[in-house]
């Protein structure tokens, strides 16, 4: 008897759980979701540039106002801002939309480097205080490490050698 009313508080419990849980997720208010990418463009020069984007979406069921985004994760002893900038802000950040924020550094010294997460602020109608999120974080990135040359037609040079080599 024990047994069957433990398990029927231990379902009460969880029911209560999901309820309570499925209201705080449908309630109005903005869901912020962003995602910061990095590539590395060799240049003939030896130099090496970092190509940055940084989007944002909105996945919530309301709008969010006054975003701001900064992404302060770039040193200057480091990295050159060549084109474009590192912060942006936007008006409004309606539901299902996404905003952009790309540019393009140039690296000045070598070795690994990984960048924090991008910062996004935002204001909730409901709420006094801004509300912050976060980007992903960046993997590490070998700044003007050597690489090996791309051998782009290695399957080419496999091919040959197998279909022209005696069984």
């Amino acid at each position: 008897m024990a047994d069957r009313f433990l398990h029927a508080l231990l379902f009460i419990s969880v029911s209560l759980l999901l309820v309570i849980s499925s209201a705080a997720a449908s309630s109005d208010a903005p869901f912020i979701v962003a995602h910061k990418k990095a590539t590395l463009k060799r240049l003939k020069s030896g130099a090496e540039r970092v190509l940055v984007t940084i989007d944002i979406y909105n996945e919530g069921s309301a709008a969010a106002y006054d975003v701001t985004l900064s992404d302060d994760s770039w040193p200057e002893e480091a990295f050159d801002v060549i084109d474009g900038k590192t912060s942006n802000s936007w008006e409004r950040l309606d539901v299902g939309a996404l905003v952009s924020l790309s540019f393009e550094l140039e690296a000045k010294v070598k070795g690994k480097f990984q960048g924090a997460p991008a910062v996004i602020k935002y204001r909730v109608p409901s709420k006094a205080a801004l509300q912050e999120a976060f980007s992903t974080p960046l993997f590490p990135l070998d700044i003007l490490e050597d690489r090996p040359p791309e051998a782009k037609f290695d399957w080419v040079s496999d091919f040959a050698h197998s279909y022209y080599t005696p069984h």
